[in-house]
C-alpha cells in the first residue's frame, strides 16, 4: 500500500503544478490586451511559470511543484494609436507581449498533463480499492 499512496502523491503534486501553471495561462490570457495607463508604463508583461523537482524525504520520491514565477523579457508590440492615453510620442502604443495562440496551446498542454496526472491517480485509487478487497 505503501508504493500506492506514493504514486497517489507524486500525481497529486503534479496535477498542483499543473493547477498552478492553467492559473498563470489564464492571467496571461485575460490581460492580453491591457495597455499601460499613461504614456513611459510598460503594459501587462506575459508570466512564464516554471517548474521545478524535489526530493520528498519522508515519500521517498521526486516531486514537481511550481517553484516561481518569471516575467517573460520579450519585447511589446507597438499599435498605431495616436488618441490612445498611452500612446509615445509618435503614436504608439505598447501592447502586451502575450500571443493568445501560445497561451492556448501551453493552456492545453497543462490540461493535457492535469488530466494525465488524474488518470495515474485514478488507477491508484483503483488498485487501493482491489487490493482491500482482496484482503478482505
Amino acid at each position: 500500500m505503501d508504493d500506492i499512496s506514493t504514486a497517489m502523491q507524486i500525481s497529486a503534486a503534479g496535477m498542483r503544478a499543473q493547477s498552478g501553471r492553467i492559473r498563470v495561462v489564464a492571467e496571461n490570457i485575460a490581460n492580453a490586451n491591457s495597455a499601460a495607463e499613461a504614456p513611459g508604463l510598460d503594459p501587462y508583461r506575459r508570466q512564464v511559470p516554471v517548474f521545478s523537482a524535489y526530493v520528498d524525504r519522508a515519500l521517498g520520491a521526486e516531486l514537481v511543484e511550481m517553484s516561481r514565477v518569471t516575467l517573460d523579457p520579450s519585447q511589446f508590440t507597438l499599435r498605431y494609436d495616436p488618441a490612445h492615453p498611452a500612446a509615445n510620442e509618435e503614436g504608439y502604443v505598447a501592447l502586451p507581449n502575450v500571443n493568445p495562440l501560445v497561451e492556448m496551446m501551453d493552456l492545453r498542454e497543462a490540461q493535457r498533463s492535469y488530466e494525465a496526472n488524474l488518470g495515474a491517480l485514478d488507477t491508484m485509487r483503483a488498485m487501493a480499492a482491489s487490493t482491500l478487497r482482496i484482503l478482505e
